[in-house]
């Protein structure tokens, strides 16, 4: 079995496994009833419209 030569460094390993952890922003789309951004597969927070239907009523 393969063994290291060397002994990987607190920092090496660490800035590696670091690299998980970045926050991304989600992912956005267009409503197609009133045009501002939604989550995607999700009811429009906006109009409350979903797959081309009124999925719920917004005041």
């Amino acid at each position: 079995m393969a063994v290291p030569k060397k002994k990987t460094s607190k920092s090496k390993s660490r800035s590696r496994r670091a690299s998980a952890w970045g926050l991304r922003a989600p992912a956005r789309s267009v409503c197609p009833q009133c045009r501002r951004a939604k989550l995607p597969h999700v009811v429009c927070p906006h109009c409350g419209w979903y797959k081309g239907r009124q999925a719920v009523e917004i005041d």
